[in-house]
């Protein structure tokens, strides 16, 4: 998820004062830059970070938006066999074995491979490691094809300089039938672009405060790098995709959408409460 570049602003009765949060997302213009290579490079040199960040079970977004809303969607049986892709340190691999499930995960960066397994499978059943890139569609369909019952990818599509070969390769490792759920930042309201915006105004006499979200793109906005943690000091580059893209691809790969939600905090929880900032669904393969 990227911490956003942004203003607090502050005001009422005219008057109007701004001060940044954080000025993190850098607009790409070499393409070596954004390259699948140099992502490799950036996750490779913050892994240890994120391990640290997300421990066993996962930070606070995890157990809070992603891992119930992955659990929902999902519908898993007892001893089904799930891929779950770019698993980072293993979170989401660990708790779908927890479900029950036969897990294979993969990750495109070694070091983040070497944490998860060395966090084990938290008591489950094994987790079968490995490291793959996600862009190489033919790569991990050597998994094996039509052997899964389902797939899931959370928070990563974003991170991704193309996404058509894993719809492409996930496709393929699913038996008919089979669901993939997936999770990532919501391409409206979660991407580098919003600015955040807090204003005091007037209300009928009232002092009263207004949050709200400043959106100048989303049909096309180029490359950048931000962070994804407000105590990290490494940049990633980032891909937004409007919806049409981030879903359109998947339908070009054979996936139909069978469900759509938009996991959010509580109001009591968060001030921008009402903007969620991740997008989720399950897609389903032909039967």
């Amino acid at each position: 998820m990227p911490v956003c570049p942004g203003f607090v602003r502050v005001g009422g009765c005219g008057l109007v004062t701004s001060r940044p949060i954080a000025n993190v997302a850098r607009t790409m213009d070499d393409p070596s830059k954004y390259s699948n290579a140099s992502g490799r490079a950036q996750w490779e040199a913050k892994a240890e970070f994120w391990d640290d960040l997300h421990g066993r079970d996962g930070n606070g977004f995890h157990r809070t938006i992603v891992e119930p809303t992955v659990q929902r969607l999902l519908e898993l049986r007892s001893d089904e066999r799930v891929v779950d892709a770019a698993c980072g340190n293993g979170t989401m691999a660990r708790r779908l074995a927890a479900w029950g499930a036969e897990v294979v995960a993969f990750d495109f960066s070694p070091k983040f491979v070497e944490f998860a397994r060395a966090r084990g499978s938290g008591g489950a059943s094994s987790i079968d490691y490995r490291v793959l890139d996600a862009t190489d569609e033919d790569a991990v369909a050597q998994l094996g094809e039509g052997s899964f019952d389902a797939a899931v990818c959370t928070m990563a599509l974003m991170d991704m300089p193309s996404i058509a070969p894993l719809y492409r390769a996930i496709y393929r490792l699913l038996r008919p039938a089979g669901r993939f759920v997936f999770v990532t930042s919501h391409p409206a309201f979660d991407t580098t672009n919003p600015v955040r915006i807090t204003e005091k105004h007037d209300a009928d006499g009232q002092l009263a405060v207004r949050h709200a979200l400043r959106i100048d793109r989303y049909a096309d906005v180029p490359p950048t790098r931000c962070i994804g943690s407000l105590r990290e000091t490494t940049p990633h580059n980032f891909f937004h995709r409007p919806l049409s893209r981030l879903l359109g691809e998947a339908f070009e790969a054979g996936f139909v959408l069978e469900a759509l939600e938009e996991p959010r905090f509580p109001a009591d929880k968060d001030d921008f409460w009402q903007f969620p900032p991740a997008l989720a669904g399950r897609l389903r393969r032909s039967a």
